[in-house]
């Protein structure tokens, strides 16, 4: 009969990351709520000073701090979800929340991209007078703001998704409140008031491509794609390598959540080599193999003779 084990083991690729009971995310939960109440703030600042000063490009950053707002709150929630513990009929527990949050976030930035880009062209059409001097003044403490938030979000978006899209959020952020400070310089010294709505249509177009990427990158962990880095033909290969093992069949990898790679795989192993180091000798040797090789913290063998995947349902192949 083949043998199931499940084998969990730290690789140390965590870069003083997470805490092993977490998700990738939940080391940076009390920056994200710092950055959400600079969010909130700046983004109050900016509607007022939208509407004394008439610029659309401050107007338009004031409603993507908004959706930014509406982001990180959405990538606590998830946060708070994701770190629940598991249970009978969620055996991974709410790990998936922080996936779903980065793909809500993305529908957001595209939302808030196509909304701007709209108001731009009508600012074309129908010109609206723009006080340059207050304008600069709001777009400064807005950029000061999203740069104290970058700060705070740079290490965490490189480790998760959902930390990613908040990122992003806050980063279109700070471009387009330099993109405010451009163009409200252009008035002030040129009084060329097309340089608003310009200014606006930039800040629509620079969230469009890193949008996309997340979005890419989201759907994959939705779709169950092996983990980024992960070459299936690499692992197979050394998997094969191991003095013992015959064959590999039914290798599959996939993602939970960020930080959280799982794998499995039937292992075909001659039969005088179990009887010669045992079952958890080599179940410890596929382990190792992995874990010198691939970031992969949670993976599940199951040993088997020659012979036996003829026997199993046809739905695992």
């Amino acid at each position: 009969m083949g043998a199931g084990h499940d084998h969990g083991h730290a690789h140390g690729h965590s870069h003083g990351g997470p805490p092993p009971t977490g998700t990738a995310a939940a080391a940076y939960r009390g920056r994200l709520r710092i950055a959400l109440s600079i969010t909130l703030g700046v983004m109050v600042l900016e509607i007022v000073g939208g509407i004394v000063t008439g610029s659309l490009a401050l107007v338009a950053d004031a409603a993507h701090m908004a959706t930014d707002g509406i982001g990180l709150a959405m990538a606590l929630l998830a946060i708070h979800f994701a770190n629940r513990p598991p249970s009978t009929n969620r055996t991974f527990g709410f790990a998936r929340a922080e996936i779903l949050a980065a793909l809500a976030n993305c529908l957001l930035l595209l939302g808030v991209g196509g909304y701007v880009l709209y108001e731009a062209v009508e600012r074309f059409i129908t010109p609206t007078e723009t006080k340059g001097g207050l304008t600069i003044v709001f777009a400064l403490v807005g950029l000061v703001a999203n740069l104290i938030s970058l700060s705070l979000l740079m290490r965490g978006q490189k480790e998760s998704l959902n930390v990613r899209g908040a990122y992003l959020e806050v980063l279109n952020d700070a471009l387009g409140s330099v993109a405010v400070l451009i163009s409200a310089t252009v008035i002030i010294t040129t009084g060329w008031q097309a340089a608003d709505p310009i200014a606006s249509l930039v800040i629509g177009l620079m969230i469009v491509p890193r949008t996309l990427k997340l979005l890419r990158e989201t759907l994959n962990v939705l779709l169950e794609a092996a983990p980024k880095g992960v070459d299936m033909d690499e692992v197979r290969a050394h998997l094969v390598a191991l003095p013992g093992v015959e064959e590999v069949h039914d290798l599959h990898a996939w993602t939970i959540t960020s930080g959280m790679p799982v794998l499995s795989a039937h292992i075909v192993v001659a039969q005088d080599v179990l009887d010669t180091i045992g079952h958890e000798k080599m179940l410890h040797d596929l382990q190792g193999c992995l874990g010198d090789h691939f970031d992969v913290e949670h993976c599940t063998f199951q040993l088997e003779p020659a012979g036996h995947a003829e026997h199993e349902a046809r739905l695992c192949h």
